[in-house]
């Protein structure tokens, strides 16, 4: 059993950027375990731009954001294991691991962050009627096949889903001479980014289709057709509505899942919500030491809040490394009226800055109003001209603030129309 002080489950941005974070903070010994053969997660596949506006003030592609990160774990004394595939965490934080040079690992973490981001939720979850034809794949594995493999999927194609990673495919296929007949999306607004609505869909004349499904899917070997229809406000397929659409691929872009078969075998607290941890506002979960960020915390809309929380995890497992544990007391947050979820679910009174809330809505509105309220009380108002699902609101919580509240008080935060 090998010991170190910290010990970072996956070597995406977040895992990369927490880890750099810790270093910077004092921790000496850490390690990143990377189940695939790189470093850099999923944005060596992310070949378009939009990376970086935030954090680097500059646009970059995926490969070349993560290539930033990767050069500075390079040139660090932080030891790096891919193609290394974590089995188990013990609850006394040991992390078990195996891969084809060292065998089987076991390595005692005093602090171990969760990083292992998040994977694409499958046909089998939609229930959709039909044969098991080749040419129904997710949006990220025809990502992968044709920016990385080199493969076309296929030539006509139907993507349900408007996520972000179906939107950018959209453009992709087309760029690369499919056509792209629509994107039908269940709900009755779109789940990806304004800015990706317009530069993959309208700038290149694909029609989406709202409060539309897929109901059926033809074909013996290879996909032939789909039928679409049109679905009411309990999101169940209208008669009459159905329309039969000529095509060789499927792509699903239908929400991401958070990857916690880790966190789940060890007992962590999650949100039903996220389908993430319950964290505080350094990230720790329910089991001391154990802290989680990233897609595996919960679903983000751009790299550069995942690098920006991932940091605050770097921070937070040093102080834990380097402080010992200390007792919390919590405030408690919680969305309501049209606020789907918060992150983090508390904050430790005892807190020595200010603590930005994330936190997504569950419909499109205009100019509206977010209300932060504790125990009841308005604290905070800000007027919104427009908010959607797809893209992650923040307030921030003041410090002053926070030393006026108690133990197991709840702060809310709700939309106004």
């Amino acid at each position: 059993m090998i010991k170190y002080d910290l010990a970072v489950i996956g070597g995406g941005p977040a895992g990369m950027a927490a880890a750099l974070r810790a270093r910077e903070c004092g921790v000496e010994k850490i390690i990143v375990l990377e189940r695939a053969e790189t470093l850099g997660g999923i944005l060596e596949q992310c070949i378009h731009t939009g990376f970086g506006l935030h954090y680097f003030k500059t646009e970059l592609s995926g490969p070349e954001y993560a290539a930033r990160f990767i050069e500075l774990v390079e040139d660090s004394d932080i030891e790096v294991k891919i193609d290394t595939m974590v089995l188990s965490i013990s609850d006394d934080n040991v992390v078990t691991a195996v891969n084809k040079t060292d065998g089987l690992l076991e390595i005692d973490a005093t602090a171990v962050i969760l990083a292992m981001g998040c994977r694409e939720r499958p046909r089998g979850a939609l229930n959709i009627a039909g044969t098991r034809c080749a040419g129904v794949l997710s949006a990220g594995t025809a990502q992968k096949y044709v920016n990385i493999d080199g493969y076309m999927p296929g030539k006509e194609v139907v993507i349900l889903g408007s996520g972000d990673i179906g939107l950018i495919m959209a453009r992709r296929m087309t760029l690369e001479g499919a056509k792209v007949k629509m994107v039908c999306e269940l709900m009755p607004y779109s789940s990806g980014l304004t800015r990706n609505i317009v530069q993959c869909l309208d700038d290149f004349d694909i029609p989406l289709k709202l409060s539309t499904t897929v109901i059926d899917i033809h074909g013996k070997e290879r996909l032939e057709g789909v039928t679409i229809a049109k679905v009411d406000d309990n999101r169940r397929p209208i008669p009459g509505t159905e329309e039969f659409v000529p095509c060789d691929t499927l792509m699903l872009s239908v929400g991401l899942i958070p990857e916690n078969e880790l966190s789940k075998n060890m007992g962590i607290e999650f949100d039903p919500v996220t389908n993430g941890p319950v964290v505080d506002e350094l990230r720790e979960t329910s089991h001391p030491g154990v802290f989680a960020c990233g897609n595996v915390l919960h679903v983000h809309d751009l790299v550069d809040f995942v690098t920006k929380e991932s940091q605050i995890a770097g921070e937070g497992a040093a102080k834990y490394i380097l402080g010992g544990k200390t007792d919390k007391k919590y405030v408690k947050t919680k969305g309501i009226n049209g606020v789907r979820y918060i992150v983090p679910q508390k904050i430790d009174l005892a807190n020595e800055g200010d603590v930005e809330l994330y936190f997504r809505v569950g419909d499109v509105h205009k100019n509206a109003k977010i209300i932060v309220t504790y125990n009841g009380q308005e604290i905070i108002s800000r007027k919104r001209p427009r908010l959607a699902p797809g893209e992650m609101e923040n307030v921030v919580i003041k410090n002053d603030m926070l030393k006026n509240f108690d133990e197991n008080g709840i702060i809310e935060i709700q939309v106004e129309d």
